[in-house]
């Protein structure tokens, strides 16, 4: 096995490790059996049990917000933009369980690294031109922008923590119902949501 071939395995193995038991539940020897390696090979790839799981954070976070950003990288009405944002972090948690598990949990490592929290930060940054540019054409408060971005997207997140867990409904139903509270608000709930796709110019 090549020296990046190792790094690879050893970081899929952390991973796992971290999502199940995490960080403080993992033990580099635990690694290392898994590996078949001897401890001081980990130590030469990441430096230690902190090295990895700041390595498997990093890209967890990486591929997430990619995901969020590339939703939100189009000139598509703001509800469809919504739609595609709320379904990429879905989506990712369908996929990448193990990933999303390990950067929802509350250790000091994670919070060192960046953790789950400035992910929310990074994706509301995303968000905030665009609801900028929103207020703007209604004549509402552009100041007022940061603020909501921020809790569109901590309502996003705190359920796809939740949808972690329970999965029902499925993701395109939970999209559905995530953008109808964020889109309609309490006072213009519909009581059939359904996600629009790519019926912007039908949108109001």
């Amino acid at each position: 096995m090549t020296g990046k071939q190792r790094r690879e395995q050893l970081l899929d193995i952390g991973r796992a490790l971290f999502a199940e038991r995490g960080f403080d539940g993992t033990s580099i020897e635990e690694i290392a059996t898994r590996a078949k390696v001897s401890k001081p090979v980990v130590y030469e790839h990441f430096g230690g049990k902190e090295g990895l799981y700041a390595v498997v954070v990093d890209r967890e976070m990486e591929g997430l917000l990619n995901s969020i950003t590339t939703a939100l990288n189009s000139d598509s009405h703001p509800r469809v933009l919504l739609e595609r944002a709320a379904l990429a972090l879905l989506d990712y948690i369908e996929t990448s369980t193990d990933g999303f598990r390990i950067l929802v949990r509350d250790s000091p490592v994670a919070q060192s690294t960046g953790g789950f929290a400035s992910l929310i930060s990074d994706a509301a940054s995303q968000v905030e031109y665009l609801l900028a540019a929103e207020f703007t054409s209604r004549g509402f408060d552009a100041r007022y922008a940061p603020m909501y971005s921020q809790m569109l997207v901590g309502m996003v997140a705190l359920t796809g923590q939740w949808w972690l867990d329970v999965r029902h409904p499925d993701k395109t139903a939970v999209a559905a119902h995530l953008v109808n509270l964020c889109w309609n608000g309490l006072t213009g709930l519909e009581q059939a949501p359904a996600l629009n796709g790519s019926a912007d110019a039908t949108l109001p």
